[in-house]
């Protein structure tokens, strides 16, 4: 199982402007930089985001992105829900439950993969993005993150 970098790039742009959140709205081209990301690709990503209401933007000469919400509100299962959508181990488990698999009563390996996808999802619903800015603090990268 992989994590695209969809949710990785996602989740660095995110705690960027957490590093940044009392500062005026952060520009693209900014984080970009700081991030060693694409512009372009970073663009895509704020979509989702901004949906999810994670990030707000601005326009202008001023403007640029901003966290929606103060950074211990937002979960990190919430970045990677917001790009990666629902967490799906195995189809028949989805966090949507679209698919009702016709083996469930009899599958002895189900609780193998629903037991997995739970501890997947409590850990990335345990951590917010306060707790990953504290924990770049205490590694002293943050100050790479500042504008």
């Amino acid at each position: 199982m992989n994590i695209s970098t969809r949710g990785r790039y996602g989740l660095r742009a995110v705690l960027d402007l957490a590093v940044n959140y009392s500062e005026r709205p952060v520009t693209l081209s900014a984080i970009a930089a700081r991030q060693q990301l694409s512009e372009g690709y970073l663009e895509q990503l704020m979509v989702p985001m901004k949906k999810a209401g994670i990030i707000a933007s601005t326009r202008g000469a001023q403007g640029g992105y901003y966290l929606a919400r103060e950074p211990q509100d937002i979960l990190v299962g919430d970045v990677f829900r917001a790009l990666e959508g629902p967490l799906a181990l195995v189809a028949c488990i989805s966090e949507e439950k679209t698919e009702r698999c016709q083996r469930k009563d009899i599958c002895g390996s189900a609780f193998i993969w629903s037991e997995i996808q739970t501890a997947i999802s409590d850990v990335l619903n345990k951590y917010t993005v306060a707790d990953l800015i504290d924990r770049e603090y205490q590694l002293d990268a943050c100050k790479e993150l500042k504008k």
